[in-house]
């Protein structure tokens, strides 16, 4: 009985170690909590930009990874797509803005 328990604890042990190690985050890929940061981040730069009556378009593109954001699309303006750029970069969570977004 007791090497059944103990065998059972190395299991247990092994199972949870690696359920760890398969929500880490690498440089390439996102953590479970990574991805969950981004997505609301993504979320708050798209409101922003949706508020604000000099980038009130939907043709802008919010794409973020580990914190970094990038912004793609079309804006009518370089002023509206600095005024995005601005915006995004005000967002709590943002470490850094790319500016992908091409004039019309």
């Amino acid at each position: 009985m007791k090497q059944l328990n103990k065998y059972l604890a190395v299991v247990f042990l092994a199972v949870t170690l690696g359920s760890v190690a398969g929500c880490a985050s690498t440089r390439t890929q996102q953590g479970t909590g990574e991805y969950i940061d981004d997505a609301v981040i993504t979320t708050k730069v798209k409101a922003a930009i949706l508020e604000d009556p000099m980038t009130k378009v939907l043709e802008i593109k919010v794409k973020t990874f580990k914190g970094e954001v990038q912004l793609s699309g079309f804006v009518s303006s370089r002023a509206a797509a600095n005024r995005a750029v601005e915006l995004a970069r005000g967002v709590k969570g943002v470490t850094s803005v790319k500016d992908d977004m091409q004039i019309k």
